[in-house]
């Protein structure tokens, strides 16, 4: 695409160079990451979950991580980068549209050193555009209408003065965008009911708002945004308390992921996710590069469609459901665990215990624990797998958003996290909890997994749903975490061995013996075996016994048991417990990979905690 003109060409000043975009865009972006939470305040569309303002800011904050630490030579190189990382980093509906338009926009702009008004507006067309394309279903009053108008402004502002400045052109296209923010409560009934506008929709005009204080007054006016300047951004927004009938309970995950190709059939992967039944579907991106957003009823089968078209990375699914119960619920402390704990799903329910996966690598495919993949599918890929299953750290970003989500509704947040010891889970909780919440959020390491660290949790949110502060539900996890004692029971040990959890002279000495080792989590947080059983069709009701003789006597207990694809035996360790010590609360959950992947199918382990 060859260079804009006009007839009578500008002035080296009058021309948009590079460095000016640069400067503009990171105003713009600040601005939303500074409105971030007014935008989550006043989400309805798609789905009233919350979280339009983290995700804007998200996606935005990779720019200001990537392409806009670094200075480009031409206009057409730091618009390229800038849709490059866009894609990389997109989170959400709205995340997802504005990055197609930067997508779009820099399509048109290759090759290009500096952009007049004409260039602008062409630019902003090719991402309009670009960012409708993105989307099976184009629904008015959203974040596109406004990007529309934005463009269609800055397009008949060039037609009635063939010499404007872009910095002319952008103030009346910045107007344009104003008016339509305006009207998107009339475009669609949801936003009208609730009494606000489209928080994309405002978070696309923050952007505009921001690179027009740069553009007018230059980095001075941009840091100096006066009092009234902000509340004139917030009018009209109001507060949104919108239904929980909102969220389609079929749909309820928020899936994203990256796809990489070589030619990326876009219509075809449309198809493919349309066929699963995939709602909100954005397709941001190119042939060899795409971000695919959509929700759905099973976040794995998003990323199974995915995988057919290309090599699939950056994996996310949020549970918009719990999302929006926790923004509704006035608990000053958001409780958060990550998916080592073995936690019943109606416990989680019930206390709105929010969950971060690990991840789970499977013959070299990844999987996010739990959530891209269930725990009975995993066992069943296991059985067949010609490598040792292995589990690794969620990196801090996994951590960072949700942590950015809850605190835009809670106080406080606390994590109760796996084990310091055995994984880097919690210090990639630490990394995150420092870039976010100023203090407000609070890393706990449970020295414990599976149901152990489970018990913290349920207890942590019980304690927060009764209204208790964070250094009080801190205080009494830390009382209870030397208490809390799980133990583990492997009947195959060679998953131990071949993945180095267990030396390999213990394997023949097993196998000879027909002892059956147990492990327990001791006070530094670290899984160590603790003794044998000369026990087989038995097991169950030998290790009831062990550990019921190793429990404090007159003491009530909270138990989670849990096994690994070994239900009926998990069944007869419950109430083989039962019998033997007071268990006045007890749930038999199917142990996840945090444990499964190094003890084997046919484990069985037992979590104990004084009950309140």
């Amino acid at each position: 695409m060859p260079a804009p003109s006009l007839a009578v060409r500008p002035s080296e000043t009058e021309l948009l160079t590079a460095p000016a975009l640069r400067r503009a865009l990171i105003a713009g972006a600040r601005r939303v990451i500074a409105d971030r939470d007014q935008l989550n305040r006043i989400n309805v569309f798609p789905v009233a979950d919350g979280d339009t303002g983290n995700n804007l800011a998200q996606t935005l904050g990779s720019l200001l991580n990537g392409a806009l630490r670094r200075r480009s030579r031409h206009v057409g190189e730091l618009l390229q980068r800038i849709g490059n990382d866009a894609i990389d980093g997109a989170r959400g509906n709205s995340g997802a549209i504005l990055a197609q338009f930067f997508f779009g926009a820099a399509e048109q702009a290759r090759g290009w050193a500096a952009m007049d008004a004409v260039g602008l507006a062409a630019a902003a067309r090719r991402g309009a555009d670009s960012a409708r394309a993105a989307l099976a279903h184009p629904v008015e009053g959203t974040i596109l209408s406004v990007i529309g108008a934005f463009a269609e402004a800055l397009e008949e502002a060039v037609r009635r003065d063939a010499q404007l400045a872009p910095r002319g052109g952008f103030a009346a296209a910045l107007a344009r965008a104003r008016q339509a923010l305006a009207d998107t409560p009339r475009q669609m009934a949801a936003l009208q009911k609730a009494g606000v506008v489209d928080a994309g929709a405002k978070g696309f005009v923050d952007l505009l708002e921001g690179m027009s204080d740069y553009l007018e007054g230059g980095p001075r006016a941009a840091r100096a945004l006066t009092e009234a300047a902000h509340e004139e951004a917030h009018a009209g927004c109001g507060d949104a308390h919108p239904a929980h009938d909102a969220v389609d309970p079929a749909r309820r995950w928020c899936g994203e992921c990256l796809v990489l190709g070589t030619v990326i059939d876009r219509d075809a992967l449309r198809g493919a996710l349309e066929a699963i039944g995939a709602d909100s579907l954005v397709l941001a991106g190119g042939a060899a590069r795409m971000r695919v957003h959509a929700h759905v009823g099973r976040p794995q089968a998003l990323f199974d469609a995915c995988a057919a078209f290309g090599q699939v990375e950056a994996m996310k699914a949020d549970d918009m459901l719990r999302q929006q119960h926790s923004s509704d619920t006035a608990r000053r402390v958001a409780v958060i665990t990550d998916s080592a704990a073995d936690l019943p799903e109606a416990l989680a329910e019930r206390y709105d215990i929010h969950l971060v996966p690990v991840r789970v690598s499977v013959d070299g495919r990844d999987y996010l624990d739990k959530v891209g993949l269930a725990t009975a599918d995993f066992y069943r890929r296991m059985a067949v797998a010609r490598d040792v299953p292995r589990t690794s750290q969620p990196p801090p970003g996994d951590f960072r958003r949700p942590f950015e989500f809850l605190l835009a509704h809670h106080e406080a947040v606390l994590y109760v996290g796996l084990s310091r010891a055995v994984s880097g889970t919690l210090q990639s909780a630490e990394q995150a909890a420092t870039r976010v919440g100023e203090g407000r959020v609070h890393v706990l390491d449970s020295v414990n997994a599976a149901g152990g660290q489970g018990l913290l949790a349920w207890r942590a949110a019980e304690l927060a749903a009764a209204g208790g502060a964070v250094a009080d539900i801190v205080a009494e996890l830390e009382r209870l975490r030397p208490q809390t004692l799980t133990w583990a029971m492997a009947r195959d040990i060679r998953h131990a061995v071949r993945g180095g959890r267990i030396p390999t002279w213990a394997e023949p000495v097993v196998r000879l013996t027909g002892l059956t080792p147990v492990a327990r989590f001791r006070d530094d947080g670290r899984l160590k075996v603790a003794g044998g059983l000369l026990a087989r069709q038995g097991a169950p009701e030998a290790f009831a016994r062990y550990v019921a003789r190793r429990l404090p006597a007159g003491t009530r207990w909270r138990a989670i048991v849990g096994h690994c694809d070994a239900a009926d035996d998990g069944a007869r360790l419950l109430q083989a417990l039962r019998e033997r010590a007071d268990v006045v609360e007890a749930h038999l959950v199917e142990t996840g990979p945090a444990i499964g992947a190094h003890a084997g199918r046919g484990a069985l382990v037992v979590s104990v905690q004084p009950a309140p």
